[in-house]
């Protein structure tokens, strides 16, 4: 285990092992990040978890066996402050919000991780919740859909929301 406290250590989630080489590429590259673990499914992340304590995980959704979300929930549950961001390719505001409501800090699909996975790390362990634009979008959409008109608070012009959760458009 590296004790080097200027790397941000990140641990990769995903039962596709070219996507983790990648990831490892574009993290190693980095002079302010190292891959310290892999793991290819939920169970494996709690292990890889426990022995490296990651700074950052990314975590996929949808893998053998115990899945992204309750891996999230174990973690979790055994360190309340791990930082995790959800790599997928499901865009669905379900999804968005179990993952969000398991622990993850942040939501990145894959098409968008040449573009952003970088950044996001660095928002994410620097203590922050990052949400693309367009689901951030849908997630205001679907919590609208289900609240009643009194549930709305009018606000200086504005209406504001009560959400089970806070984030930010990037």
């Amino acid at each position: 285990m590296t004790t080097d406290l200027s790397l941000i250590r990140i641990l990769t989630v995903d039962d596709h092992p070219l996507l983790r080489k990648g990831i490892a590429a574009l993290v190693n590259a980095e002079t302010d990040m190292k891959l310290v673990a892999e793991a290819s499914n939920g169970e494996e992340a709690i292990e890889k978890f426990r022995s490296h304590r990651p700074d950052v995980t990314l975590m996929d959704l949808q893998m053998p066996g115990l899945n992204g979300i309750e891996a999230i929930s174990r973690i979790q549950s055994e360190f309340p402050n791990a930082r995790i961001i959800i790599l997928t390719t499901y865009t669905g505001d379900a999804q968005v919000v179990r993952a969000l409501k398991a622990g993850a800090r942040a939501y990145l699909l894959k098409r968008q991780v040449h573009r952003e996975l970088l950044e996001t790390i660095r928002t994410v362990h620097a203590g922050q919740r990052r949400i693309p634009q367009e689901m951030a979008a849908e997630l205001v959409d679907h919590a609208r859909d289900d609240l009643t008109p009194r549930a709305w608070m009018p606000c200086a012009g504005a209406w504001l929301v009560p959400l089970p959760f806070a984030f930010t458009l990037d």
